[in-house]
């Protein structure tokens, strides 16, 4: 993410600082509430590993992981601290598991239409909007630091969200489908969980060392349309 704004702390590192401190704001936005859900979800159906874990709490401190924060915040990719579940425990299982696996993703995406209504509904201007503002973010006047910051806790929900989604361990894309398969089909899909992350990261990698754009490429075009649909335009 800042990699990519790399002669900017070069060229202004005034904007260079407003910007990290509005997208590490927005990544402990996006993340506490992601992680939160989880738990949440996973407590009202009847497992209180994450309650008694401590981590059924808008705390921050409670679900952020310093290496994926800060490579998140370098690099555009990253993670928090997994919420521990133990699936026995849950009400159906199987089905439950896909449930608490989705309410992540689902509570970035109430976030981000939630805190779009003051943009759609023309409340803040939207020439102000973070995600087409670059160096400029935070110099404006209130109105418009309130639609950065709006517009870049917005996108980073948004891309959480969307990024979760995608069905390789272990993201909760996995879990989702693996809810939602037939037994036999969802046992052969587990197999791959432990060669997940390996493939996962072999993407990223390969996708940032060749500048081959295949993961923005899938995910792109369903974070483009949402952002429009929160925001209306």
């Amino acid at each position: 993410m800042l990699l990519g704004n790399f002669e900017l702390l070069i060229h202004d590192p005034s904007g260079f600082l407003r910007l990290t401190v509005l997208v590490a704001f927005s990544l402990m936005v996006a993340i506490t509430s992601h992680e939160f859900s989880h738990a949440l979800v996973a407590t009202a159906l009847g497992d209180n590993t994450a309650r008694r874990s401590g981590r059924l709490s808008l705390n921050p401190k409670k679900h952020l992981d310093p290496a994926g924060t800060v490579l998140m915040l370098v690099a555009g990719f990253g993670w928090g601290k997994p919420v521990p579940v133990n699936h026995h425990r849950l009400s159906h299982k199987q089905t439950g598991m896909a449930l608490v696996a989705a309410a992540g993703p689902l509570s970035n995406l109430m976030v981000a239409f939630l805190l779009a209504l003051p943009i759609k509904l023309r409340l803040l201007d939207s020439s102000g909007f973070a995600l087409n503002r670059g160096a400029r973010v935070m110099t404006g006047g209130p109105l418009d630091a309130m639609a950065d910051i709006l517009g870049m806790v917005i996108f980073f929900n948004i891309l959480l969200a969307v990024f979760n989604m995608v069905p390789l361990p272990p993201l909760d894309g996995s879990k989702v489908l693996a809810g939602v398969l037939p037994p036999g089909q969802a046992n052969s899909y587990a197999r791959l969980e432990r060669h997940g992350p390996v493939i996962l990261i072999g993407i990223i990698a390969i996708d940032y060392m060749l500048g081959l754009g295949i993961l923005w490429g899938i995910i792109g075009p369903v974070i483009r349309f949402l952002t429009s649909l929160a925001i209306g335009y």
